[in-house]
């Protein structure tokens, strides 16, 4: 039998459920709503995809070949390897704008006033949104791994190791798609939270490892470079997939990536379920 929420989105007879039962089968309820729109509007999933395999191709093909890595000879080839995890970590946190996007059309169009009218727990409706959102991210990477083969990329470490830094990628994900529910909450229009989900990354992203060596950097912004979670994660992934190209930075979030990766994806992912469920408290009243 189904719950009062199932029988709202499309099921039969209510059953009640209390304590975190109730939050863990709601929210699992509402992914499952998310996950089916995706299926029915599949631009979503190609769209999401397009943006980050053009970003493999240009920085492959057209950069590669000009950006040196300390230790090594500028090539397309030693740069792929140095690339791959940024792209990685980018495409996780770059899933912001989509989640805050769908957030704030679902408080525009009144779907969250439906949800507040049943017997559900509160924080099902964003548990629910930002799993269906790491679903899709996760079939994002694969496909993005995929293609990366394809311009040359390896894993070196095996198979194992590979799954830690995939598992990296989608916490570190999940963390940034609570920045996204909380973006999408404060903001008035879905076109709105699209752009304030992705103006903010973009510095993120480029002052850290992803793209170039810290060590290119000026001293003053090293330091930014090397204590940005982003950088974490992708000198992490680096280390598991095997891709280390060069020496690695003495900085100490470097030298400990994995557990810093760690660490700031469960900070970023308790502080912002927080502010984003008292948010939507505030919100719907």
């Amino acid at each position: 039998m189904t719950t009062a929420t199932e029988h709202a989105i499309g099921g039969a007879m209510p059953r009640q459920r209390h304590g975190l039962a109730a939050m863990v089968h709601d929210s699992w309820v509402v992914a499952k709503r998310n996950l089916r729109r995706m299926t029915r509007i599949p631009e979503i999933v190609v769209f999401g995809l397009m943006q980050p395999v053009m970003f493999v191709l240009l920085f492959s093909y057209v950069m590669g070949g000009a950006i040196q890595i300390p230790g090594t000879q500028a090539s397309s080839t030693a740069y792929t390897q140095f690339l791959m995890a940024g792209i990685f970590a980018q495409t996780v946190t770059f899933a912001v704008a989509g989640a805050s996007a769908g957030i704030a059309e679902d408080m525009t169009k009144g779907l969250v006033d439906r949800f507040r009218s049943l017997p559900m727990t509160r924080s099902a409706v964003l548990v629910g949104r930002t799993i269906a959102d790491l679903v899709q991210t996760a079939f994002t990477v694969l496909v993005l791994m995929a293609v990366a083969v394809l311009v040359g990329w390896r894993i070196h470490e095996g198979f194992l190791k590979a799954l830690g830094a995939f598992a990296l990628l989608l916490l570190l994900g999940y963390a940034f798609s609570w920045i996204g529910a909380l973006i999408g909450l404060s903001v008035r229009s879905p076109e709105a939270a699209t752009s304030a989900g992705l103006i903010w990354l973009f510095p993120l992203t480029f002052i850290s490892n992803a793209f170039v060596p810290v060590s290119s950097m000026p001293s003053w912004l090293q330091q930014v470079a090397y204590w940005n979670p982003f950088s974490a994660t992708v000198q992490a992934c680096r280390d598991l997939f095997g891709n280390q190209v060069g020496p690695v930075d003495s900085a100490w979030p470097m030298q400990h990536a994995v557990l810093v990766s760690v660490l700031w994806s469960l900070v970023i992912t308790a502080l912002f379920s927080w502010l984003s469920v008292r948010k939507y408290r505030s919100a719907v009243g």
